[in-house]
């Protein structure tokens, strides 16, 4: 696949996943913490983002669907994490509203995501 195909599905199913995070965020943060309600929407997010990538994103991976599985998860973790500092750091530091927060937390985390997933997650 070319690789401005590559870039075309990482947008779509990140904004899929995106939209899913956020929509799980908006609709569990009156019943926890922000940050909690920032998790959760990450890990609905993630199986989203999963299985998007893997069949859409980088289907031409020679890697098994474990493989990409596991190596995923720890980019995706490396991803949350970024996520949570930034949601943290604007929302508690800075003291802005929660959905702002988190849609920068989400830009950020997205740039650091592809990186990690198209040179190792679902390496060719």
């Amino acid at each position: 696949m070319s690789s401005r195909w590559v870039g075309v599905w990482f947008l779509a199913v990140g904004a899929s996943a995106a939209l899913t995070h956020v929509l799980v965020f908006a609709l569990t943060k009156a019943l926890m913490l922000p940050e909690l309600a920032n998790a959760l929407g990450f890990g609905v997010a993630f199986f989203v983002s999963f299985f998007g990538h893997r069949r859409l994103s980088f289907q031409d991976t020679t890697i098994t669907l474990l493989q990409s599985l596991r190596r995923f998860a720890v980019t995706a973790m490396a991803g949350f994490i970024c996520n949570e500092l930034v949601f943290m750091l604007m929302l508690r530091g800075f003291g802005w509203a929660d959905m702002p927060a988190l849609l920068l937390a989400l830009v950020l985390a997205a740039g650091q995501t592809f990186l990690l997933s198209r040179f190792w997650a679902f390496a060719r």
